[in-house]
């Protein structure tokens, strides 16, 4: 088999065995949060971070939720980054955000978060802050879920199929799951217009 033929393969895989129930329960806290005037907090790293900028756009222009992604302001980012390190680049942009017990975060990761593994240790940091502020922790993330899945409240993994292909399928996967929210009927305000 070609490798396109295999990844699409997989691709079908990994759609078959995502649980539309926990999608569905992901849906319903953002329909909460919109209706108590929360905000929402997207966070990611790498490719994540590119699916983050994305997801805020169509959670802001479809859906009416006011979303925020840190890293697509990439000065304060930089400058978190250098003065205090990349560890608290997330937690220290929640607590000037002044986040509370309305809002929520969403975690797009491939791997969650694992302080042992030094793995997105601002991800784990996010986390922790946002648990002590009394948001909801939801996530679509890959693997295991890592500290994600273990501290979230709602959080959708994208089952592994292909250990080599775990950053793409799971990368990609963000999309779909959150193409699937912005396009809900309980969440959709505004068409698309193709």
């Amino acid at each position: 088999m070609t490798h396109a033929a295999t990844f699409l393969q997989e691709v079908s895989q990994i759609a078959d065995q995502l649980v539309p129930d926990e999608i569905e329960a992901l849906c319903n806290e953002l329909v909460q949060l919109r209706e108590q005037e929360g905000r929402l907090f997207i966070l990611g790293v790498g490719g994540s971070a590119g699916n983050c900028g994305h997801a805020v756009n169509d959670f802001r222009k479809l859906c009416g939720i006011e979303a925020y992604a840190p890293t697509d302001n990439v000065s304060e980012l930089t400058a978190r980054t250098n003065d205090e390190g990349w560890p608290t680049v997330f937690s220290e942009w929640l607590k000037v955000s002044r986040a509370n017990a309305k809002d929520a975060v969403l975690i797009f990761s491939v791997g969650g978060g694992n302080l042992e593994k030094n793995v997105s240790p601002n991800i784990v940091s996010a986390i922790q802050e946002a648990k002590a502020r009394g948001l909801k922790v939801l996530g679509i993330v890959g693997r295991d879920g890592g500290y994600t899945k273990k501290a979230g409240d709602v959080v959708v993994v994208i089952p592994t199929v292909a250990e080599s292909r775990v950053t793409p399928h799971a990368e990609a996967f963000q999309g779909v799951v959150w193409h699937c929210l912005v396009s809900h009927p309980k969440l959709q305000k505004m068409a698309t217009k193709w």
